[in-house]
Parts: structure tokens; C-alpha cells; sequence
């Protein structure tokens, strides 16, 4: 969400910034021409209430004189004021609301670093702030070799027992999936894995936040009005509630309308839950297999910083999504998004994509984004800088997957299958797995 103020005093940098966006047409002008309809009906209701009181006082001097013919002129006036204040204090209303909706469906403006380009053929590989093609290689464990050709997930001996697909969709339709056993159990083990890693070792606070939220966090955090037919809604009272796309939703809006000290900055939160998405988008793409479900199991980190702070965290957040897959050992690289690419509320993306044998492709496995201070406005999430008397400012947020557990499962299951249909189990996870160095097997 933008200052209409800001866009005032800098409409050529912004459209600009806005031109960099794939297929968004708005300009600061149509912008600030409902602006001057607004700012128009203020002015002139203000004139008019002035004008009311003014003349209010002039009818008890009018009575006071006994001038009956002015105090009834004056009168008159007052009653044609009286008329068009509410009317024009509608009028208000209906155009706030239109500048609102207006400015509510414009992405966020991207960093002059994020790449040009029309779709991900436009992403670049990154390599780290300082480093270098050879510096995160070292970072990263190879791709795995076989000497059998390496199937997908679901085809997998023990995952092909255990993974059905078919049941669930008995139960559910498409795009769902029960899982069972070991399988079921190594599931549980990468997202318990995750969440252990990011608390113990990255000093993020975990959460466990509402699977169920209001339109006004889906609001605040940029899902809604634009991504409305990605959500499943449910009847709650006289509304609804929507159930969670990823814990972006509720862990960001825990500061919503709060006023925070800078002490308090930053503010790092995960939560391991249930994700909810109708996947509208995407008919035909990702059919087979759990690349792409209704509900998956996603490890959601979340800062809440200064913005003096924000692209540093960025960083650290980044890192803290990769940990989670050299720990695994699993080969993948980092992409920064392009314009053609890059989410609806950020400013700068970085997908990481690991390597999925079966396929014989990278997959998107993490996206870890900084918002800017485009949510904390849709919010009203302020904070009060250290020593100043000034006004509060607003936060800034980032996200970050760390990572899809659904994903993850894919990419253990087929890096590590062996060709007896066998899983090697990832020595960070037999601790998780009562011991077990693999699963599966004839």
C-alpha cells in the first residue's frame, strides 16, 4: 500500500518503479485524480461547516436584535448547509474508498537491484552479497549421482506404497494426498527438524497462530483484494474466515495496529502449519505427485525490523532458509527473482530451488522476501524509534519459507532413493526417525 502524499511529491519516480512491473498499466496520474476529487469534497465540507458555525452565531445576534427577516434568511442557509454536509460527507466516504481500492491492488515498487525481465527466464542466479560461483558451491553438497536412472517421488518404492493418491481423492478430490508409515513419519521429522533448527539455532520465536483468519489480516499482507480466488473461505457468523495460504498471514499481523519500541526490533517468528491454497492459477500444471496441493506443511519465518535494518535481514533470513537444506544435504541454488517474477508485496525476492533428480530440474522450495514497509501500512504496524519525540514510523516485514515441508519430502525422497526402492534417511533427521538410517526397501 502507498502514501498518496508520497506519490504527490514523487509521481514521476513512481511511475517509473511502477513501469518496471510486468502488466500493471496505473499511473500516478489516474492515482491523483481521485485524489483531487478528495481532497476537492474536504475542502469544500470544511468551508462548509466553518460557513454553519459561523452563520449559527450570527442567527442569536439576529434574534437578539429581533431581526426576525435575517435570522429567518440566515436560517435558510444553515438548513441548505445542514443538507449537503451529509450528503457531501458520503460523498467522502465513497471516494476514500475508491482511492483506497485504487492504491490496494498496486504491487510494491522492487529494488534497483532486482533484475529486468517478462517471466523466470528473467531470474539470475545469486551467489551471495560477496561471493562468487566457486564460494557457494563449497557452500552446497553436489548433485547426487546414480547408477540407475533416479525416479520421482511418487514412483519411489517405499513413497509408492505409502504416498496414495488415490484414496485422497476419494476423501478430497485432486490435489491431495494421505500419507502413511515411514513416509508419514519422515514428513514429520523434516518439519519438527525445521522448526527445531530455526528456534535453537536462528533465534526465531515459535509460534502457533490460527489456521483461520479475518479479511482483514489477508488484507494487511497483501492476499487480499487481488489474490481473493486463491483462498478457501468458510461461514463464520454474520462474515467468513479464510483459511491460512502460509503463516505469513498470521505471524505478520500479530503487530497490526501495534505500536512496537525500537528495543523490541527486530522481531523473529516461525511456525510449522497446515497451508491452504485453491491453486486457481494453475490448472493443468504439476498434476502428478505432491509438487503442487490444496494443503501442504510449510516452516514460515517472519522479521518484523527497522528499516534501517530490513535488506540485512533479508540476508540473514536468506541464510537461514539455506541452512535447512546443506544441512540435508540436498544440492539447490538461489535465484533473484526478476520483475516479471517477483510476488505482489516485495520489493526484492530470492527463491531457493533444489534439485529434484527425478525430474532432472531445480524446483522452488523457499521464497524469502522483503516487504518494505508495503504491509506495515495495509497493517498500521508502527514502531517508536529509541530517543525520538518524533511520530512512529513504520516497521518493515519479510518472509521466508524455511522451507515447504511438502517440497522437502520430494527432494529427500529423491535425492537419497537407492535403486531397491529404498530411502537413505538424511543423518540430521534419524535422530527424528528413532534412529533409522533408511526406510523402505524389498
Amino acid at each position: 500500500m502507498f502514501d498518496i502524499k508520497w506519490i504527490r511529491a514523487n509521481a514521476e519516480a513512481f511511475d517509473a518503479a511502477l513501469s518496471r512491473r510486468k502488466g500493471v498499466s496505473v499511473r500516478s496520474s489516474e492515482l491523483l485524480a481521485i485524489d483531487d476529487r478528495r481532497r476537492d469534497i474536504i475542502v469544500r465540507l470544511n468551508d462548509a461547516q466553518e460557513k454553519r458555525n459561523a452563520l449559527s452565531k450570527q442567527i442569536g445576534q439576529a434574534k437578539a436584535q429581533k431581526d426576525e427577516a435575517k435570522a429567518n434568511e440566515l436560517m435558510a442557509e444553515v438548513a441548505r448547509l445542514k443538507e449537503f454536509i451529509p450528503q457531501g460527507e458520503a460523498d467522502e466516504r465513497a471516494i476514500e474508498l475508491e482511492l483506497r481500492n485504487a492504491l490496494s491492488v498496486i504491487p510494491n515498487l522492487v529494488f534497483e537491484d532486482v533484475p529486468d525481465g517478462t517471466d523466470e527466464s528473467g531470474n539470475v542466479e545469486y551467489f551471495g552479497r560477496n561471493g562468487t560461483a566457486e564460494t557457494a558451491a563449497k557452500a552446497r553438497a553436489p548433485r547426487p549421482s546414480f547408477s540407475f536412472a533416479p525416479k520421482e517421488h511418487f514412483d519411489v518404492g517405499v513413497a509408492a506404497r505409502e504416498m496414495d493418491f488415490e484414496v485422497a481423492a476419494k476423501l478430497s478430490g485432486s490435489r491431495f494426498v494421505v500419507l502413511k508409515g515411514q513416509v508419514a513419519r519422515l514428513e514429520r521429522a523434516l518439519g519438527q527438524f525445521m522448526l527445531d533448527l530455526h528456534t535453537t539455532e536462528h533465534g526465531y520465536l515459535e509460534v502457533q497462530p490460527p489456521l483461520l483468519v479475518r479479511d482483514e489480516a489477508l488484507y494487511g499482507t497483501n492476499q487480499l483484494p487481488k489474490f481473493e480466488e486463491d483462498l478457501f473461505f468458510t461461514p463464520h457468523g454474520d462474515g467468513r474466515l479464510a483459511l491460512i495460504p502460509t503463516a505469513e498471514v498470521p505471524l505478520t499481523n500479530l503487530v497490526r495496529e501495534a505500536i512496537l519500541s525500537e528495543e523490541e526490533l527486530p522481531l523473529r517468528m516461525t511456525a510449522l502449519t497446515p497451508c491452504f491454497r485453491s491453486e486457481a492459477g494453475s490448472a493443468g500444471r504439476d498434476t502428478r505427485g505432491m509438487l503442487r496441493q490444496h494443503q501442504f506443511n510449510k516452516v514460515e519465518m517472519v522479521s518484523i525490523t527497522t528499516p534501517e535494518t530490513s535488506v540485512e535481514e533479508h540476508e540473514r533470513m536468506l541464510a537461514c532458509a539455506e541452512a535447512v537444506l546443506q544441512k540435508l544435504g540436498l544440492h539447490y541454488r538461489v535465484m533473484n527473482l526478476c520483475t516479471g517474477d517477483i510476488g505482489f508485496g516485495a520489493k526484492k525476492t530470492y527463491d531457493l530451488e533444489v534439485w529434484l533428480p527425478g525430474q532432472d530440474t531445480y524446483r522452488e522450495i523457499s521464497s524469502v522476501s522483503v516487504c518494505g514497509d508495503f504491509q506495515a501500512r495495509r497493517m498500521e504496524a508502527r514502531y517508536r524509534p529509541a530517543g525520538e519525540k518524533q511520530a512512529p514510523r513504520f516497521v518493515h516485514t519479510l518472509n521466508g519459507s524455511g522451507t515447504a515441508v511438502g517440497r522437502c519430502l520430494i527432494a529427500v525422497l529423491e535425492n537419497y532413493q537407492q535403486e531397491d526402492g529404498s530411502v537413505l534417511v538424511p543423518e540430521v533427521l534419524q535422530p527424528y526417525m528413532g534412529g533409522l538410517t533408511s526406510i523402505g526397501g524389498r
